[in-house]
């Protein structure tokens, strides 16, 4: 698009992460502005499970974090053979969901990324009902192969949005600091995704 930038058109199916189960189809569009900054993305997904079922599951998830009695605390989510011990789960369901929104926020034409691994993880217990986790996350760019570190504050609470404010380690390509609020659901990953300055 003269001036504008590059506009793509996309169908694709996804997938439940923890599954592989199919979790739906999505038509979307995608516009890469000449200037820098995030694409802009129109997205309808027909899902597989109604949103009864994905508000049961975020409400299973939740309340499996809520019943804590001492925060959650963890490092190398996966572990180095790909292992997730069953307790960080939940902790790795809510980094999944919120580190989509720095890749969204990151992602270029010419660059993705992937969530490589929870580096740390360290719940802060509060007095209401929103969950809270600071995360040094890894993300493994394509296709220059790098690793890059990034600090993310994440609060959820089941029916509302996912906030998440995010520091990035500065890198070669000269992006840095951003913050974004990621609108879905922790419990599975075909969620529309959406980010707001």
């Amino acid at each position: 698009i003269p001036e504008s930038g590059h506009k793509y058109y996309l169908q694709f199916s996804t997938e439940d992460y923890r599954t592989g189960e199919d979790a739906g189809s999505c038509l979307a569009t995608v516009l890469y502005p000449k200037k820098k900054s995030p694409p802009v993305v129109s997205i309808k997904c027909s899902h597989t499970k109604d949103k009864k079922e994905i508000q049961e599951e975020d409400n299973r998830l939740y309340q499996r974090i809520r019943h804590q009695t001492k925060p959650i605390t963890g490092n190398n989510i996966p572990d180095s053979y790909g292992n997730i011990e069953p307790a960080m789960e939940p902790v790795w369901a809510l980094a999944v969901a919120g580190s989509s929104s720095i890749m969204w926020e990151k992602s270029t034409e010419t660059l993705g990324y992937f969530l490589a691994q929870v580096k740390a993880v360290k719940q802060w217990m509060r007095k209401d009902d929103l969950i809270e986790f600071d995360y040094t996350v890894l993300l493994h760019e394509m296709p220059t192969q790098e690793i890059i570190s990034c600090h993310m504050r994440l609060t959820w609470l089941p029916g509302l949005p996912l906030k998440v404010k995010h520091f990035c380690a500065p890198e070669s390509h000269g992006l840095d600091e951003g913050s974004g609020a990621e609108s879905g659901s922790a419990a599975g990953a075909s969620a529309e995704k959406g980010a707001n300055s």
